[in-house]
């Protein structure tokens, strides 16, 4: 089996290691200094609650309209641009002057593009790493953003208190720029993923790396999106990564009023910070310690029981079991360890950017569907009942979700593009 130190010996895996590590903190510093800074302007629970949340909802947009520009730019200047859009966001912000409803617009707007710089950065990964390697370095990647929320929450807050949103917001900037500068030095600047692989002709392709093809970048969003849905396979992979997830999310969604409810508001940043320590840990044994077959063989039953620990709120747990319950669950997200392999050999390696791009638009979709599912439920039950039941609603939907699972994880070959046969994948370079 592969060993973390074999992972962490190719160069390029350290590079993108390093600037992941520093955009997750940078942007959970970002997201609690931005919402702080709304609601020490307005005095509005609302406002900042959506200042928190509204760089994610142009994510949707973004990933139905904009997607095919992962694969027909170089990746390393997509990467470098996303962080010097950050840099640009954050010094902007941090200069203060704009009204709320302008700076609102900004993050909203800024937000969009989003998914095409880390559906470059994802794509890049299994061109990095090959076969189990690249799985290992996938839960590697889990380990740290888990550990950088939790840096990013706790340090956060401490810079918050010492400087100020405006200043906390610089900090995040600084770290965009020293992001984009380990990109620039780590990274070799190859060519658009499209254009490597010699896919779909004029219509795909984009000259010099630019992101305007003859058939224009949303049509061809649109209708690269539509041919991975229609692959039975490829679509079994996506919903397996979207649905299960979203009720174990839509529940998180109601820890805080009920746990404020139990007298303890503090007591949620802890529920929420043992969720994502859970994320970690569970990453890190089925990573390390299962075998890739292994870990295919474990889809199904860790993702069906990702919403068992949720029924245990039942019985209305005080806050040190709400956390162990939490984590419980969340340690089961590694189920998406074993969907890696067979999602990278489903999609040709010309559409992988785009790929990666849509489910990770189907994530936040199904997300904030998950967190209105249980919000709306939290207004007709307790908010103790509306977390079971949500927990209740994963493990059904698991279940009519087995032999769709199971087909993913199973099926042969990869979609073809039209024109096209189906080709083996091509071993990623070190």
């Amino acid at each position: 089996m592969t060993t973390f130190g074999q992972v962490f010996a190719v160069p390029r895996f350290r590079v993108l290691f390093a600037s992941q590590a520093l955009l997750v903190s940078g942007d959970t510093v970002k997201m609690l200094a931005f919402s702080v800074l709304v609601y020490a302007q307005t005095g509005s629970p609302g406002l900042s609650a959506a200042a928190y949340m509204i760089g994610f909802i142009p994510q949707v947009l973004g990933g139905v309209l904009l997607l095919s520009i992962a694969d027909r730019v170089r990746p390393r200047r997509l990467m470098i641009v996303g962080e010097l859009l950050r840099v640009a966001v954050c010094v902007t912000l941090a200069a203060g002057g704009l009204p709320v409803w302008a700076a609102l617009a900004l993050v909203f707007v800024t937000g969009m593009p989003t998914p095409v710089f880390m559906a470059a950065r994802n794509a890049m990964l299994p061109e990095v790493l090959a076969g189990d390697a690249f799985v290992l370095g996938r839960a590697t990647i889990g380990v740290m953003v888990a550990g950088a929320q939790i840096a990013g929450f706790a340090g956060g807050g401490l810079v918050l208190a010492a400087i100020g949103a405006e200043s906390a917001l610089l900090v995040t900037a600084a770290l965009s720029l020293i992001s984009a500068a380990v990109l620039r030095l780590g990274l070799p600047d190859g060519p658009p993923r499209a254009r490597r692989e010699g896919a779909g002709g004029a219509g795909d392709g984009a000259k010099a790396g630019g992101p305007a093809g003859d058939a224009g970048t949303v049509r061809t969003t649109l209708r690269v999106n539509r041919a991975l849905l229609a692959d039975r396979r490829v679509r079994g992979l996506l919903l397996a990564g979207w649905l299960p997830p979203m009720f174990f999310v839509g529940a998180e969604a109601v820890f805080v009023p009920y746990l404020t409810g139990l007298g303890s508001a503090s007591g949620a940043g802890l529920v929420l910070a043992a969720t994502a320590a859970g994320m970690g840990l569970g990453d890190f044994v089925v990573g390390r310690f299962v075998s890739p077959e292994g870990r295919e063989r474990l889809v199904f039953p860790l993702m069906l029981l990702l919403g068992a620990p949720l029924l245990g709120f039942a019985a209305q747990p005080g806050v040190a079991a709400s956390a162990v319950l939490a984590a419980a669950g969340c340690a089961c997200f590694a189920y998406n360890l074993g969907l890696q392999r067979p999602f990278v050999d489903a999609v040709p390696p010309e559409r992988l950017g785009q790929a990666y791009g849509l489910q990770g638009a189907g994530v936040m979709t199904t997300q904030a569907l998950g967190a209105a599912f249980a919000g709306g439920l939290a207004e007709l039950v307790p908010p103790h009942h509306a977390i079971a039941w949500t927990g209740a609603a994963g493990i059904a939907c698991a279940l009519a979700l087995r032999a769709t699972v199971l087909r993913g994880l199973g099926g042969k070959g990869r979609l073809t593009p039209p024109g096209r046969a189906a080709e083996s994948p091509p071993t990623p370079a070190r």
